[in-house]
């Protein structure tokens, strides 16, 4: 029973005693049938004819003053016997139409019975169509989720597929744009590097080529010691003069002034501030040093007029392409 309900969840639960119906309902026709049987047996019986006899005192007895005797008792003759045939006869038609009456209950009996197992046959196959439309219903939304449940796990798989691909092509463009940029830093520390090598190789030449007229002029200065101060000319007008040095032309001076003086910053007292410093330079007007050779008293003026001296590298060059080796630079503030 369990397992129909689960089958057929809407089937109605069956009614229970059928079987007991059925076997009171032969146990009644049996004892039908044996009643029957039996009252048929007693009367195709043949009843015996009664008889009686009547005795009467004839014999006289005087009795004085007796009252006369009464009359005879008339013999009742014996009941004819009731016709055998017709009593089988009738007993026939009663015996038929019991058994028509036992027929047609039977057999409103029996379709009852089938009626009953029609509508229960019906009600099942009801319900058992019932359950296969249910079923297929059910089979068919099943269905239907499974195709949509496999479009969407397309769609996502499609759509990662996508991502993946992007993914993959974002990787690729940022790897190539980083080796670009590699290839890029790579070609400029390359460069950078042969540039500082270079100037780091120049700079090593041109110093050791300074140092080496360093080492010429400090010996020709050495030698030139003994030579008066006034040789070397210092020009006293303007703001900033030079001299022209051991080998400087008259002009030279000028050309110094005019360098150096655009270069002065200073915003200070200007009554009884000179300052000479002494320059040493290379052939091409490189500064290769600048001093204080005589202070003003001023601190912060003799190192404005070193700061204007210095600034004004590379110097002019004479009127022979070359700037005197060293030469001494007289420096006033403008008032």
């Amino acid at each position: 029973m369990n397992r129909k309900q689960s089958v057929y969840p809407l089937q109605p639960p069956r009614e229970r005693g059928t079987w007991r119906a059925f076997a009171l309902a032969l146990l009644i026709h049996v004892l039908l049938g044996l009643f029957l049987y039996h009252g048929i047996h007693w009367q195709n019986s043949t009843p015996a004819g009664a008889e009686a006899e009547i005795w009467t005192d004839i014999s006289p007895t005087p009795t004085p003053n007796a009252p006369p005797p009464p009359a005879p008792p008339v013999r009742v003759a014996p009941t004819p016997p009731i016709d055998q045939e017709q009593a089988d006869i009738a007993l026939q038609e009663k015996k038929r139409k019991q058994q028509e009456a036992a027929a047609r209950a039977a057999q409103l009996e029996q379709e009852q019975r089938q009626k009953a197992l029609q509508e229960q046959q019906e009600q099942e196959r009801r319900q058992a169509e019932l359950a296969r439309q249910q079923a297929e219903q059910k089979a068919a939304q099943q269905k239907l989720k499974q195709e949509q449940a496999e479009k969407l796990r397309e769609q996502q798989a499609q759509e990662q597929q996508k991502q993946a691909q992007l993914k993959k092509q974002e990787q690729e463009k940022q790897a190539q744009l980083k080796q670009q940029q590699l290839e890029a830093q790579q070609k400029a520390d390359a460069e950078k590097a042969a540039k500082a090598k270079a100037l780091a190789q120049q700079q090593a030449k041109q110093k050791a080529q300074l140092e080496q007229e360093r080492r010429a002029r400090l010996a020709q200065l050495q030698g030139m010691a003994g030579q008066s101060e006034g040789g070397n000319g210092l020009a006293k007008s303007g703001t900033g003069s030079g001299s022209g040095g051991t080998a400087a032309s008259p002009g030279y001076s000028d050309k110094v002034r005019r360098r150096v003086r655009p270069n002065i910053i200073w915003g200070g007292e200007t009554a009884g501030l000179e300052t000479v410093v002494s320059v040493h330079c290379a052939p091409d007007g490189q500064v290769l040093s600048a001093s204080i050779q005589k202070g003003s008293g001023n601190a912060q003026w003799d190192q404005a007029a070193l700061n204007a001296v210095n600034a004004s590298n590379p110097m002019p060059l004479d009127t022979n392409g070359r700037a005197p080796a060293s030469f001494l630079i007289t420096l006033r503030p403008a008032g």
